[in-house]
């Protein structure tokens, strides 16, 4: 959704990716900041019924002629679409604007209606892996819609991983609750944290979300690489050997770590100048060439990276203070969609960020304002543009 709302511009598609998120940071988000994992489909012994509705209980809410109104709407009906009750959609007609306030204030009343209810089961595991892709997620939801809860979520989410989920040995763990389990991570667990911390990074260009990524992706490779052909196993070289060690490389209803991972390499080498990274998911992707060919729609993320590298990409480096105007530069970045596009910022305050870090990417000292005007550098193929200090420059620079 925050990809499409940023290709078409259509607001139905933030809406959509705002309500996600709200219900997730208000029902899925432990104390600590950590996420849960799932919420069961049953209550009282029937599934769906806590989300469901009869017209009787929407009258009962709202009132007869509120009722009415809501009802065409959201298609509810006597006959019902699931089991005889009604999961309200707008799969026959988006809300127009002339009735978006009516409808969402039936809304708020139908929601109070129903946390009256007996609500379903609550999976309160915290999986590191699944953590890392709504890391990712909300970071990127905190970048598109301009709202920092979704980003301040994302940061206190990886902080919980990072100080909980990871062991006096510097390994990373699996599932907590209550406390962490002994767990060892996998691949995925390594794979989408790291994409979580490269959206953080992005977002907020903060030094130490790149630093982290850096160093479990060293760790990733170093646990789970296979040496021999490519590609990442499924477990590492320092957890129990089993018979098998496989590689998962289908995406399905989630990427799989192989194909996540050689996202992330093209994007640690771009935004770090490591350009071997790519190197590293060249192999990876040939690792499973044979299997994408026979069946290309089982590899649609790692199909990504391979158009990745064919595309080539574009990076974009900001230098300069807010008002000085790098907010402006930073917005048209942000508001179109540029799957191929990484950026970085540099200020005052980034600079001695990096520097606290390790003195990570000292090359940007390279890049400074124009007059005392904050500047975009646009770089494609290791050359870099000519710096543009106007918003309308940049975006141009960025169609052609």
């Amino acid at each position: 959704n925050l990809e499409a709302y940023q290709a078409t511009g259509d607001g139905t598609f933030a809406r959509t990716a705002e309500e996600i998120f709200d219900y997730i940071l208000r029902d899925m988000t432990s104390p600590e900041g950590g996420f849960y994992s799932a919420e069961d489909a049953d209550s009282e012994g029937h599934e769906g019924l806590f989300y469901t509705w009869t017209p009787e209980e929407i009258r009962e809410v709202l009132g007869e002629n509120d009722a009415n109104r809501f009802m065409i709407l959201f298609d509810i009906t006597a006959g019902g679409n699931f089991e005889g009750r009604n999961i309200p959609n707008t799969i026959k007609g988006s809300i127009s604007d002339n009735d978006t306030a009516f409808a969402e204030g039936c809304r708020k009343r139908l929601f109070e209606f129903r946390e009256e209810r007996v609500h379903p089961f609550k999976d309160d595991k915290i999986l590191t892996s699944w953590n890392g892709l709504m890391i990712a997620a909300m970071a990127m939801g905190g970048r598109v819609l301009g709202n920092e809860r979704y980003t301040n979520a994302a940061e206190k989410a990886a902080e919980f991983i990072l100080s909980r989920l990871i062991n006096k040995n510097g390994r990373l763990l699996a599932v907590y609750r209550n406390g962490p389990s002994d767990l060892k991570g996998y691949a995925d667990d390594y794979a989408f944290l790291i994409w979580g911390l490269l959206e953080l990074f992005e977002t907020g260009y903060k030094a130490f979300h790149l630093n982290k990524a850096i160093e479990l992706n060293k760790l990733m490779l170093d646990l789970f690489w296979d040496n021999k052909r490519g590609g990442l196993f499924l477990y590492g070289h320092d957890s129990e050997q089993l018979i098998a060690r496989p590689k998962e490389s289908y995406d399905g209803a989630t990427p799989s770590a192989n194909s996540v991972a050689a996202n992330n390499f093209i994007r640690l080498a771009r935004l770090t100048g490591q350009y071997e990274l790519e190197n590293i998911a060249h192999q990876l992707i040939n690792v499973f060439r044979s299997n994408i060919e026979n069946y290309p729609a089982g590899f649609s993320y790692m199909l990504c990276a391979a158009l990745q590298l064919e595309a080539g990409g574009t990076e974009v480096i900001i230098s300069g203070e807010t008002a000085n105007g790098a907010g402006e530069l930073l917005k048209i970045v942000r508001e179109s969609f540029r799957p191929f596009t990484v950026s970085l910022y540099y200020n005052q305050k980034t600079a001695k960020d990096f520097e606290n870090n390790g003195n990570l990417l000292p090359f940007l000292n390279n890049y400074s304002t124009v007059d005392g005007k904050a500047a975009a550098y646009v770089c494609r193929n290791f050359t870099c543009n000519r710096p543009v200090t106007k918003a309308e420059d940049l975006a141009e620079m960025l169609r052609g």
